[in-house]
């Protein structure tokens, strides 16, 4: 039987240290001995085979020619007759071979049966022994042989095979190597302890092994003996272990479809599904588990269920409280006796599934989730069978701790960075803390999680900010009650028309009263007022018109366009709170792109406010950085990058602004404060202030300018289509003048600049603003510039 490479010579195309030669001259030499054994029948067996031999000489000598193979095939068959016994031939897995090659020329009739049954297109291939690696592992074999330098490379081999149901098997190869020699040429160096020293520390570098042993510098003559060890089941454990180790898993496409692969061999089933689901503790439910082609047959399309309404009692028992396996060998026959009254059952038949598994994954606490093996073949997966996951289901469950812990972590990330955030360019600080927090606890001192500041460094800040949010809202609070009062009104006047009540005209009388005062006196708690009328007052009285059967469709119509959450109209209302928050969304998302990119030309810290648009506060200085690298250069490089990345949002605002429910407008301004300041983190609001008496003066500046006027004006200093630059100091005008030129000369700016005075705020005078019009364009890839006057002419025609 020969199996593997087709070829003429055994050295053909073969890149190694040994020039390959087949040989039995060991093993022959063995049957020299048992020539004088006194055992008369070991002898004649012996010298039967050293006769047979006798009659072809190369087969002692040693060849490479294949042909030689097929042509002395069956007297290689007697002399290996003892190695491959006719009495074990159908039970051992067993071949006959050379060193480095798929070339088998002697097999047992089992391993013969096993390469039939994996189909005519498959080929015999040494797995776990990469091309590249096959000249070293030769090279770490002569140094065993020749020179009695152990290396210790020893890698189990494999071959991977299917079986007649396609189902892969995994054979361990372990190599008898005791009838061949390795022999040194005159091309051979020499190789010393100093050589052996070198080549363990540059494994990977194939020129110095081949330095070390030549091409064909040394010859193998011989013949090795594989056994072959079925090891599927260990295989398949390893596997899974290695597929639940790997980062990431549930994200890779290939994760699924490769673990039903490793469960298929496992269970030695061709049809296999596998699912997960996640046990809720807290509220007894089963959830879905998220990921690449992540799938539930136990919840099927829900998103989530209770326990109780996915399992029937007795599952629910082995599942949650034994934390056993619980397996249904046949569906079909299942749904029939329980009247499809058990819901995982149901679930499973709906789904054409016709046996399962489902396995806890639980520790000492509790369940965690539930392993789901389904088939769609009737007693394919049972009892017996569940039995064989006792050997998997500790790594499966190893695996979901660290992923729930993962998650955990994850979960608290996310909340620390949406809600009290630590910007990265500062984590630095906090962590030196937290390690000595946690050194002075470990050595028994009273820890003190110790004050963090930032001295000397340079505020920047900005904002864009919706304009007129207040009257936007009250506009459409006040259209929302005057549509739900309107139609409250007509119910009641219907009412008073079957029932000639007082109290309807004295809340027809109340209802026009509000009407009236939403047209010409809408109050701060107006809404407030009418929604307690409309709780107190009309709500019982629709009640009453619908148990009495009067006016059931006015009032329905009434009822369905009320907000369930609210109780209210929030028809205009709700137009304006989802504006309110794309804007603030795409405004936010586009400044923390743009941050990436800051933080790249210097680290500064950042952080951003979401509120009726969106403001941010940079600060940038040597003790953020924790270098001595800082140099004024950063801090006008920043300032810069700040004016166009408001230029940016300016455009991608009205870009977008036929998107949102509502039109709105947007003002933009920047504060310039030209003195370095201090800034510490406050532990109670979980965010930084600046620190000082003098420095609370910017703070101050921040909460009041953007709603100051111009000096002897009325006109505030924030507009439409304009960004507002604010300052105090001439040496700051100088330098924004040259930014607001050089974005001229980008045409991002309009020519338009204006130099103004502001009234004096609370406890701050002397403050100036620079005002300029955007340049903005109609489209993302559009060249030509509008002012905000042509863009809304442009925009609207």
């Amino acid at each position: 039987m020969f199996i593997g490479e087709s070829m003429n010579d055994l050295n053909d195309n073969l890149e190694s240290p040994l020039k390959l030669l087949v040989s039995f001259s060991k093993l022959l030499d063995h049957y020299e001995k048992l020539i004088k054994s006194d055992n008369e029948f070991l002898a004649a067996k012996a010298k039967r085979i050293l006769k047979t031999a006798e009659a072809y000489p190369v087969l002692r000598e040693g060849f490479s020619n294949v042909s030689t193979l097929k042509e002395r095939e069956k007297e290689i068959e007697i002399i290996l007759q003892d190695s491959f016994s006719p009495v074990l031939t159908n039970n051992e897995i067993k071949t006959a071979s050379v060193p480095f090659h798929n070339l088998i020329f002697n097999s047992s009739e089992r391993f013969k049966n096993i390469i039939n049954e994996a189909g005519k297109d498959f080929e015999l291939t040494i797995k776990n022994m990469p091309d590249e690696h096959r000249y070293i592992i030769a090279c770490t074999i002569i140094l065993k042989f020749c020179y009695g330098f152990s290396l210790n490379f020893r890698r189990p081999f494999y071959y991977e095979i299917p079986d007649k149901n396609g189902i892969m098997q995994y054979y361990k190869i372990l190599y008898n190597a005791d009838f061949t020699e390795i022999i040194p040429t005159e091309n051979a160096p020499k190789i010393t302890q100093d050589d052996v020293d070198l080549l363990l520390d540059n494994f990977d570098n194939i020129e110095l092994w081949k330095e070390k042993f030549p091409r064909n510098s040394y010859i193998f003559k011989g013949f090795v003996i594989s056994n072959i060890f079925n090891v599927t089941d260990d295989q398949a454990i390893s596997n899974i272990k290695a597929a639940l180790i790997a980062e990431d898993k549930r994200q890779s496409k290939g994760f699924m479809s490769d673990f039903q692969d490793i469960f298929t061999s496992l269970l030695g089933l061709n049809d296999v599904k596998v699912g997960f689901s996640i046990y809720n503790a807290r509220e007894d439910r089963f959830e879905r588990v998220y990921g690449v082609d992540m799938n539930s047959f136990l919840l099927d399309h829900e998103e989530s269920e209770n326990c109780c309404t996915a399992l029937c009692k007795a599952s629910y028992k082995r599942l949650l409280k034994e934390k056993t396996f619980y397996s249904i060998s046949d569906v079909d026959k299942f749904y029939e006796q329980s009247k499809g009254e058990m819901p995982q059952i149901k679930k499973f038949k709906d789904q054409n599934i016709k046996s399962a598994i489902l396995a806890p994954i639980a520790n000492e606490d509790g369940l965690m989730g539930v392993l789901e093996l389904v088939s769609e073949i009737p007693k394919a997966l049972n009892s017996i069978v569940a039995n064989k996951l006792n050997d998997v289901m500790p790594f499966i469950i190893s695996a979901v701790e660290r992923s729930k812990n993962d998650e955990a972590n994850r979960i608290e990330a996310i909340i620390q960075q949406e809600c009290t955030s630590i910007h990265p360019s500062v984590h630095w600080r906090f962590e030196k803390e937290a390690r000595k927090f946690i050194k002075d606890q470990l050595n028994g001192k009273e820890p003190n999680f110790n004050k963090i500041a930032f001295e000397d460094v340079y505020p920047l800040y900005g904002q864009i900010d919706i304009k007129k949010s207040s009257q936007a809202r009250n506009l459409a609070t006040q259209k929302d009650l005057n549509i739900q009062l309107n139609s409250i009104k007509s119910i009641v006047e219907e009412a008073l028309k079957i029932e000639n009540l007082p109290v309807y005209e004295q809340y027809l009388y109340q209802i026009n009263t509000y009407i009236k005062d939403l047209e010409s006196n809408f109050q701060v708690d107006s809404e407030q007022v009418i929604s307690s009328f409309i709780k107190e007052e009309i709500d019982p009285l629709l009640d009453h018109l619908t148990k009495t059967n009067k006016l059931t469709d006015q009032v329905q119509s009434y009822v369905d366009m009320i907000d369930q959450k609210s109780e209210l109209l929030y028809d205009h209302r709700k137009q304006y709170d989802e504006t309110i928050a794309l804007i603030n969304k795409e405004m936010a998302s586009l400044l923390d792109k743009k941050q990436i990119e800051a933080q790249a030309m210097y680290p500064h810290y950042f952080e951003r406010f979401k509120t009726d648009g969106v403001e941010h506060n940079m600060y940038i200085g040597e003790s953020i950085t924790k270098e001595e690298s800082f140099n004024p250069v950063y801090l006008y490089n920043l300032r810069l990058w700040q004016l166009q990345v408001m230029c940016d949002m300016e455009n991608a605002f009205y870009l977008m602004q036929s998107q949102f429910p509502m039109k709105l407008d947007v003002a933009s301004m920047i504060l310039v404060f030209n003195q370095p300041l201090s800034i510490s983190f406050r532990m109670d609001e979980k965010q930084f202030d600046v620190d000082g008496t003098y420095n609370a003066r910017y703070e101050i500046v921040k909460k009041r300018v953007d709603k100051a006027f111009i000096k002897g004006t009325n006109e505030r200093i924030t507009q439409k289509g304009k960004i507002t630059i604010v300052y105090s100091n001439k040496n700051d005008e100088t330098e924004y003048l040259r930014y607001v030129s050089f974005l001229q000369a980008k045409k991002q700016l309009h020519d338009d600049v204006e130099i103004l005075e502001l009234e004096d705020l609370q406890a701050v005078t002397g403050l100036k603003a620079i005002r300029v019009s955007v340049l903005y364009h109609k489209k993302s890839n559009d060249k030509n510039f509008y002012t905000y006057e042509d863009l809304i002419k442009e925009l609207e025609s």
